[in-house]
């Protein structure tokens, strides 16, 4: 759903440039959402909602607390609202807060709508594209809706309340002829909910994603189904549409029904109309394509059904981008795209970001796509919720496939009210984003063998809700595949299945990847690998990455188990015993990509996850209350194993060298140190301060770097490192800059706070840890925690390494940024019993 302000389509605020990229798939979801779609007279009736709100974070007495006249800078009037702009995360900030709870429970936002539907007998419709975790929906003082559930779309028709409102005269006066709306979102702790609070990630609280205003015809569109179907030699085509219609009044009469078929460069193909009487639902004619283009991840050709109905009430219209693709999971065997081979470079997704937490604009999403697939993805599963109609938008125009899973997740099973909701979400899910050529598989449950909400663990009925949810989905969807992850005992139920599989982090040594990959792919009918990898503090790097892993030995099995995500007790695992660092994921990451290089019958994997993302489970993290595993931080920031992806996975000339955030590499006199660069060129020639050390041919299979990997011996100084890279005419160059460290350093002695960079009025700390001679101390790991005094705000509680205000130190050192006022300030950083280091701003 794409909506700008009032009179103003959203698509008119996007260049050019990103048009090229960005071509938004526009289906119909939830009631009226094929309406809500259109880019015709009609999609002008809908309105993002997005300023003049106000909030509250707690809850009120009752409804009449948030619409009852208050005079301006009276005292009394308590509580106190803040102004905010939607989309809005009760949790912004303080899911990353180091010192405190998140916060659960009730939270109010309030506005005055001038409600204006220009049809005579129409609907006046608030549709949400997403609110957590349940929402109450007021006019003035009389709920009109209310929702359960944090992920779906849904509507609230508001058109009977406003009416009533409008017919009071001394109201109309009071409120200048506004209507009041009042909504009371609320994610407090409820075993009896989907996901659980085990989950491994926040369940925030919010208006976290669009609202829109919406008006509509007496008779409109609801749903638009479009089946488009095309053989493996994909030489036809064929497409089948059905339509719901919303008519809550029972009105009655004729209806006139078109529907049009656009290709790709917005030339009709085909029209077809039909009259009849109103009904529920339409079933068009079969339409036939001859030689359809179709959609995959290197041409996403999407076609577009205008449909439209009219009656004597007016005229509803939906815009519906479409694509022609087939698919299979070889039974032990790869998977096919359009009939051939396609292997799968996944990756995963959480809806969260630097202090907005789920709030994410288009913009954000749009960027965080975008830099997904300049990385090489061309699969992705949505974890472990539905996800915003941008998203799926956004997979369907840049060709990135999709696994989408309702948020069963962990916990165990509920009882009636939990699975009801359990089945509504996932009906939701299906219907909502049923005609995104994108989505391959539909995903009923995540971790469903982690027990805990419940006093029982009765696997015998996780199995038959499994079924259930499997069968539900296939009488909704027979075209899409069923899967869930790591639940041993449900393997035989669904489609695809993934077992759990952390070579290397949480079981084991990397090494083994390929070896208990091939274990677990002939125990199932299809098999896909989703999550792998493993956490990385950002900027810190090693010199020696594996040497506190000598006590791992290969286990021959690499799952994950119960309390391997603990940092304390256990057998010996790279996620307990490891350093966290950039240069040891990079190792990981690359083994297993040059390792899938060599699995023809893989049907493909997906690293977890694209984005570090906030967690109440792990407060004791480098940064607290953080997932660490992204290949960006949770600002899209790049870590380096960012560029490891892209060397094996896109076809664009380029070129990194590891270490673009390690300032300091260290060791003896003349010891010769890796430099690695990760690149898709065919060769590469080092230059290390102007002198070559020679020219190198990549080899996926010469690990570490693909072959692409220099021995240099440094002395004590400054380094600038470029590499000249080709493939083919193309050249692509990088460079880095360091300073080599001789210096051995004892224990942590004091503590050194400077200024490094100001701009715009932020300035940039960094705090280091010294030892008793003042030699920086390059392998601390030591806790940071910065303080500020006086005119001026620590831009923290962002959940990144330069944006937190207690984390661990990389490298000896830790950053944050500052924004300054207008008079002094004094910054301030500690570190365990050493002296407070100040710095006067």
């Amino acid at each position: 759903m794409f909506f700008g302000s009032p009179g103003k389509d959203i698509f008119t605020r996007i260049s050019k440039q990103k048009r090229l990229l960005y071509k938004p798939a526009l289906l119909s979801a939830g009631i009226l959402a094929a309406l809500l779609l259109s880019m015709g007279a009609a999609a002008q009736q809908a309105t993002r909602l997005t300023h003049n709100w106000q909030f509250l974070k707690q809850d009120l007495g009752g409804i009449w607390e948030a619409v009852r006249p208050v005079k301006a800078g009276n005292p009394e009037s308590v509580p106190l609202w803040t102004n905010v702009t939607l989309p809005h995360c009760v949790n912004a900030r303080d899911a990353v807060d180091p010192d405190e709870n998140y916060y659960q429970g009730p939270a109010w936002y309030r506005t005055q709508l001038a409600v204006k539907n220009p049809y005579a007998n129409g609907r006046t419709l608030l549709h949400f594209e997403g609110a957590g975790q349940k929402t109450e929906v007021y006019v003035y003082t009389t709920k009109v809706a209310s929702h359960v559930g944090g992920y779906d779309e849904w509507t609230a028709d508001i058109t009977d309340a406003v009416n009533a409102f409008l017919k009071q005269d001394s109201l109309v006066k009071q409120f200048k002829g506004r209507v009041p709306v009042s909504i009371r979102c609320d994610n407090s702790r409820d075993l009896e909910m989907i996901p659980s609070d085990l989950s491994d990630f926040n369940l925030y609280g919010g208006l976290y994603r669009y609202l829109n205003l919406v008006y509509v015809p007496a008779v409109s569109l609801d749903k638009v189904f479009a089946d488009a179907v095309t053989g493996k030699d994909g030489k036809s085509g064929t497409v089948n549409v059905r339509t719901r219609l919303y008519n809550p009044a029972a009105v009655t009469g004729e209806a006139e029904m078109t529907l049009q078929l656009l290709d790709p460069n917005g030339k009709v193909l085909q029209t077809t109309r039909k009259k009849s009487s109103v009904a529920g639902e339409y079933r068009f004619d079969e339409l036939k394509v001859n030689r359809p283009q179709l959609w995959s991840p290197g041409t996403p050709a999407l076609y577009t059904l205008v449909t439209t109905v009219r009656t004597a009430d007016g005229i509803s219209e939906a815009r519906t981008k479409i694509g022609f693709r087939n698919f299979e999971f070889v039974k032990h065997g790869p998977f096919l795209l359009n009939g051939q081979r396609l292997l799968l470079r996944g990756t995963h997704r959480h809806e969260d970001h630097a202090g907005v937490a789920a709030a994410m604009t288009e913009d954000m999403m749009r960027a965080e796509m975008i830099s997904m697939k300049e990385m090489g993805v061309n699969f992705i599963r949505l974890g472990h919720y539905q996800q915003s109609r941008i998203i799926l938008n956004l997979c369907d125009s840049l060709g990135i496939l999709v696994w989408e899973e309702i948020p069963w997740c962990r916990g165990g099973l509920g009882g009636d009210v939990y699975k009801e909701q359990a089945r509504r979400m996932l009906t939701h899910m299906i219907e909502q984003h049923y005609n995104h050529p994108s989505v391959i598989i539909w995903g009923l449950g995540n971790e469903n063998d982690w027990p805990g909400d419940f006093p029982t663990f009765d696997k015998e009925k996780i199995r038959q809700f499994m079924k259930e949810l499997n069968d539900l989905s296939h009488r909704l969807d027979p075209s899409r595949k069923t899967a869930i992850r790591r639940c041993d005992f449900c393997s035989d139920i669904v489609d695809v299945y993934s077992p759990s599989i952390w070579a290397g982090w949480y079981r084991g040594i990397y090494t083994e990847y390929k070896e208990v990959t091939k274990a677990e792919f002939d125990k199932v009918d299809h098999f896909l690998h989703v999550e792998w990898g493993g956490d990385s503090h950002a900027g810190r790097h090693s010199e020696n990455p594996d040497r506190s892993l000598q006590n791992i030995k290969a286990s021959g099995a690499a799952d994950e188990r119960a309390g391997d995500a603990s940092l304390y007790g256990g057998a010996a695992r790279a996620s307990k015993d490891g350093d966290w660092s950039e240069t040891y994921i990079c190792n990981l990451v690359d083994w297993h990509l040059k390792e899938q290089e060599t699995m023809p019958w893989l049907t493909g994997t997906a690293q977890w996850p694209f984005k570090d993302f906030s967690t109440p489970v792990r407060p004791d993290n480098p940064i607290p209350y953080m997932n660490q595993k992204g290949v960006v931080e949770r600002d899209l920031t790049r870590k380096e194993a960012y560029y490891v992806f892209q060397s094996y996975w896109t076809s664009k000339p380029m070129a990194h060298i590891y270490g673009h955030t390690w300032p300091v590499r260290w060791g003896n006199e003349d010891e010769e140190k890796m430099i690695k660069v990760y690149s898709n060129c065919d060769v590469a020639e080092l230059f290390v301060n102007g002198k070559s050390f020679g020219t190198k041919k990549r080899n996926s299979q010469d690990f570490p770097a693909a072959g692409l990997r220099w021995n240099v011996p440094l002395k004590k100084g400054e380094y600038v490192v470029t590499v000249v890279a080709k493939k083919g005419k193309e050249t692509v160059t990088d460079e880095i800059r360091f300073e080599y460290q001789t210096e051995k350093w004892t224990k942590p002695a004091r503590l050194e706070l400077k200024k490094i960079k100001e701009e715009d009025g932020v300035v940039t700390l960094q705090a280091q840890l010294l030892d008793d001679k003042g030699v920086p101390c390059l392998d601390a790991t030591d806790w940071i925690r910065f303080g500020l005094t006086g005119d001026g705000r620590l831009l923290d509680d962002l959940g990144t390494s330069s944006g937190s205000r207690y984390l661990q130190c990389y490298n000896g050192r830790a950053l944050i940024r500052v924004q300054k006022g207008k008079d002094r300030v004094v910054a301030s950083a500690r570190s365990g019993k050493l002296p407070i280091a100040f710095v006067d701003l």
